[in-house]
């Protein structure tokens, strides 16, 4: 059975950076595309950063580039968003996934395994 786990959401006033981890168990972790995904309230869930399984190729929203970092451990089988720079906009709930595909434009349908999500909070 295959469990993506996230952690590292939390409240912080803008200008600043949290961190965003995603553990994955119960598949080959090196073989898939990992996503950060968000959703906002009354919005639809938006890609917001990927990262292809040897970690070479990235995607960033063009909200969010030049603040947020997709980097992967393999071996830890866990995926990092490192996130500075916060602004009010970025508060969501924040979604780790998995697919077996990749593509320069992400598309949610493509990402089978799902986490539960974290929430972050951007005060002004």
């Amino acid at each position: 059975q295959v469990q993506v786990v996230e952690s590292g959401g939390g409240l912080v006033q803008a200008g600043g950076s949290l961190r965003l981890s995603c553990t994955v168990s119960g598949l080959t972790f090196a073989d898939y595309t990992m996503g950060w995904f968000r959703q906002a309230p009354g919005k639809e869930r938006e890609a917001v950063s990927c990262i292809k399984w040897s970690g070479g190729i990235t995607y960033y929203a063009d909200s969010v580039k030049g603040r947020f970092t997709i980097t992967r451990d393999n071996a830890k089988n866990t995926v990092y968003m490192q996130m500075n720079s916060l602004k009010p906009e970025d508060t969501a709930m924040y979604y780790c996934a998995a697919s077996s595909s990749w593509r320069y434009q992400p598309y949610t349908a493509d990402f089978r395994y799902w986490g539960q999500g974290t929430q972050v909070t951007v005060s002004s």
